[in-house]
């Protein structure tokens, strides 16, 4: 079990990790799916890690997080925060706040936080609760 807090500690060590696809070591390479799976296992949340997707989404990314999370209508610090850009969903963050995020960008190159504008916002296709965290 983990506490939210320790969730958006964690998540903020990463920051300034170059984004890599695939990549999954801190101050190394990351990518949005590998900073989710690396900060919840690094605080003792036990969750699948899938390699082998390809950087152009093809929809098997809400499968995957809805195997492993529960729907949630209320934003809260440690929740997973899976976004659509265009049609598929393709990007996942954690939220640090009701406000704003963490997450490997591939347009920042690297782990970044922020708040969440109505731009971001609109790109939301849901928020997800992780068992384990508390």
């Amino acid at each position: 079990m983990a506490t939210r807090q320790q969730v958006v500690d964690e998540a903020r060590t990463w920051i300034g990790t170059r984004w890599q696809h695939q990549g999954r070591l801190k101050g190394v390479g990351v990518d949005c799916a590998g900073l989710v799976v690396c900060v919840l296992r690094n605080v003792g949340v036990p969750v699948e890690d899938v390699i082998g997707y390809p950087r152009r989404p093809d929809g098997s990314l809400l499968d995957v997080v809805r195997a492993q999370t529960e729907p949630t209508a209320d934003w809260m610090a440690g929740d997973v925060v899976l976004f659509h850009w265009d049609n598929d969903p393709c990007h996942l963050a954690i939220m640090t706040s009701p406000n704003s995020i963490i997450h490997a960008h591939a347009m920042a190159r690297s782990v970044v936080e922020h708040d969440l504008d109505d731009r971001i916002r609109a790109a939301v296709t849901c928020v997800r609760r992780v068992p384990g965290v508390e």
